[in-house]
């Protein structure tokens, strides 16, 4: 601490020292505490002003919707540009920029990371949602993502015994610096379309019509972005860490999230412990909820991140995260056009009747074929192969 000019005891960090206090949210767990309460505070409002119940913010969901909208898959219920995303890409490529933490970079194996952002996708959507939405579901009482997070956890142990064993996809490498600008720029691209044209397509019903206002999403995205990309919040990370290391920083942004979000939908009545929720979007085939999660959290791992930390990635120049994100793209097409998402428990408005939410044959046999791709992935690529 420097003392400034004149006599007595004040002392006052300089200017740089300022700015570290403001920009660095990963020195104390407070901070990291705090920077989860305030995503959880943009996810409570977005879902208060229009985004579809118990989702609030999901990355698998939000990229599907948006891949719709681009015309990646027909399902019209859920086809819509999700301004959440395009502000979390923005809001890390922003703030990186403006702390000198922007990196272009690229490494190795894109196709590898391709695949592994296709299966992020898939076993996200034969869960019905991220790891992000399944701490939401969690805290609005759904049993079913509690049921999941079994899986999550095994899948990211998976992982973390893959990494002892020295895998590695090749270390990253500074490349040109308008490469790292790539994603961002698509993505700004995407948004001028969306408020400029009609071209998009957007849903008259289903999740894909329920949305907050623009302009509050993209500003939700943006604030999200930035406390993501300061705080370092990584779903399948927070998980590695505690294994891996006994490192239980990055959970306690998790926890200020999952206590912001069980607050909220205590107070607004969402809060429903239950199985089986008409209107949840959730299914209660629990084997494939684990499976599901497991995959997720197995990619994850070998991606380098969760689907939320692959966006902040790509956001801060990372060519190997864009690649991921694009794959991610990808494999919710793929979810749609193949029909391997799974359905959500819903009631018939004629007969109020519950019909059961299931995971069709193909999206069983789908995340299957990514399990073991992960397996071939974790083992056959290893440090030394790399050098």
């Amino acid at each position: 601490m420097q003392e400034v000019k004149g006599k007595g005891p004040c002392r006052f960090p300089d200017r740089k020292q300022q700015e570290g206090i403001i920009m660095n949210l990963t020195d104390s767990k407070k901070k990291l505490a705090l920077s989860g309460v305030v995503c959880g505070l943009v996810a409570a409002c977005l879902a208060y002003f229009g985004n579809p119940a118990n989702m609030a913010f999901c990355i698998a969901c939000f990229i599907r919707d948006t891949a719709g909208a681009l015309g990646l898959h027909q399902t019209e219920t859920v086809q819509y540009a999700r301004p959440e995303i395009i502000g979390l890409v923005l809001g890390a490529f922003l703030i990186s920029a403006a702390t000198k933490e922007y990196r272009s970079m690229a490494g190795s194996s894109p196709m590898t990371r391709f695949v592994l952002g296709m299966i992020l996708a898939i076993g996200s959507l034969v869960f019905l949602g991220c790891p992000l939405r399944m701490i939401i579901r969690m805290s609005a009482g759904d049993l079913n993502a509690w049921v999941a997070l079994i899986g999550f956890i095994l899948g990211v142990g998976t992982g973390v015994i893959a990494l002892k064993k020295g895998f590695s996809l090749g270390r990253a490498h500074m490349t040109n610096r308008a490469s790292g600008g790539v994603l961002p720029v698509l993505m700004l691209g995407i948004l001028v379309i969306a408020l400029a044209t009609t071209l998009l397509k957007s849903s008259q019903s289903g999740p894909g019509s329920m949305h907050a206002p623009i302009f509050l999403s993209l500003a939700g995205g943006l604030i999200f972005g930035v406390f993501a990309q300061k705080s370092r919040m990584c779903f399948a990370g927070s998980i590695r860490d505690v294994i891996l290391m006994r490192n239980f920083d990055l959970l306690t942004i998790i926890g200020g999230f999952f206590v912001v979000m069980l607050i909220f939908n205590a107070a607004t009545g969402r809060f429903i412990p239950a199985f089986d929720t008409p209107g949840i979007i959730a299914h209660s085939q629990h084997l494939w909820n684990i499976l599901g999660m497991y995959a997720v959290g197995f990619a994850a791992v070998l991606a380098g991140g969760c689907p939320l930390r692959q966006l902040i990635l790509a956001g801060q120049g990372s060519s190997d995260s864009a690649v991921t994100v694009l794959g991610m793209f990808i494999g919710a097409a793929m979810a749609h056009n193949f029909g391997l998402a799974a359905s959500a428990t819903a009631l018939n408005a004629e007969t109020q009747e519950v019909t059961a939410g299931a995971v069709p044959p193909a999206g069983q046999v789908a995340v299957v074929i990514c399990i073991i791709v992960c397996f071939v992935i974790a083992f056959t690529n290893r440090r030394s192969e790399g050098r």
